[in-house]
Protein backbone atom coordinates (compact mmCIF):
# COMPACT_ATOMS: atom_id res chain seq x y z
CA UNK A 1 0.00 0.00 0.00
CA UNK A 2 1.34 3.43 -0.92
CA UNK A 3 2.03 5.89 1.87
CA UNK A 4 -0.50 8.76 2.08
CA UNK A 5 0.51 12.21 0.91
CA UNK A 6 0.70 13.84 4.35
CA UNK A 7 1.16 17.45 3.13
CA UNK A 8 -1.92 17.02 0.91
CA UNK A 9 -3.94 15.70 3.86
CA UNK A 10 -2.82 18.56 6.08
CA UNK A 11 -3.93 21.03 3.40
CA UNK A 12 -7.52 19.79 3.58
CA UNK A 13 -10.07 21.98 5.33
CA UNK A 14 -10.76 21.37 9.01
CA UNK A 15 -14.13 19.71 8.50
CA UNK A 16 -12.67 17.22 6.01
CA UNK A 17 -9.68 16.44 8.26
CA UNK A 18 -11.99 15.85 11.24
CA UNK A 19 -14.17 13.51 9.16
CA UNK A 20 -11.05 11.65 8.04
CA UNK A 21 -9.78 11.31 11.61
CA UNK A 22 -13.16 9.99 12.71
CA UNK A 23 -13.19 7.39 9.93
CA UNK A 24 -9.62 6.36 10.74
CA UNK A 25 -10.39 6.06 14.45
CA UNK A 26 -13.54 4.04 13.75
CA UNK A 27 -11.51 1.68 11.58
CA UNK A 28 -8.98 1.21 14.39
CA UNK A 29 -11.76 0.43 16.87
CA UNK A 30 -13.30 -2.01 14.39
CA UNK A 31 -9.96 -3.75 13.86
CA UNK A 32 -9.44 -3.95 17.62
CA UNK A 33 -12.88 -5.52 17.97
CA UNK A 34 -11.89 -8.28 15.57
CA UNK A 35 -8.90 -9.21 17.70
CA UNK A 36 -6.33 -7.44 15.53
CA UNK A 37 -3.17 -6.75 17.49
CA UNK A 38 -2.65 -3.17 18.53
CA UNK A 39 1.01 -2.34 19.03
CA UNK A 40 1.69 -1.46 22.66
CA UNK A 41 5.03 -1.16 24.33
CA UNK A 42 5.33 -2.60 27.83
CA UNK A 43 5.17 0.80 29.56
CA UNK A 44 1.96 1.73 27.69
CA UNK A 45 0.38 -1.59 28.65
CA UNK A 46 1.36 -1.02 32.31
CA UNK A 47 -0.26 2.44 32.31
CA UNK A 48 -3.47 1.05 30.81
CA UNK A 49 -3.59 -1.81 33.30
CA UNK A 50 -3.03 0.61 36.19
CA UNK A 51 -5.83 2.87 34.99
CA UNK A 52 -8.16 -0.12 34.67
CA UNK A 53 -7.30 -1.17 38.24
CA UNK A 54 -7.97 2.36 39.50
CA UNK A 55 -11.33 2.44 37.72
CA UNK A 56 -12.28 -0.97 39.11
CA UNK A 57 -11.35 0.18 42.63
CA UNK A 58 -13.23 3.51 42.44
CA UNK A 59 -15.53 3.78 39.42
CA UNK A 60 -17.20 6.90 40.86
CA UNK A 61 -13.91 8.83 40.61
CA UNK A 62 -14.31 9.17 36.84
CA UNK A 63 -16.01 12.23 35.39
CA UNK A 64 -18.27 12.24 32.33
CA UNK A 65 -16.66 13.15 28.99
CA UNK A 66 -18.77 16.32 28.71
CA UNK A 67 -17.44 17.59 32.04
CA UNK A 68 -13.85 16.69 31.14
CA UNK A 69 -14.17 18.42 27.79
CA UNK A 70 -15.63 21.55 29.37
CA UNK A 71 -12.77 21.61 31.88
CA UNK A 72 -10.21 21.29 29.09
CA UNK A 73 -11.79 24.12 27.11
CA UNK A 74 -11.75 26.39 30.17
CA UNK A 75 -8.00 25.84 30.54
CA UNK A 76 -7.22 27.38 27.16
Amino acid sequence: MAAPDIPMLLALDLETRLALVEKLWDSIVQDAGTGADLPLIASDREVLEQRLREDDEDPDAAIPWGAARARLHRQR
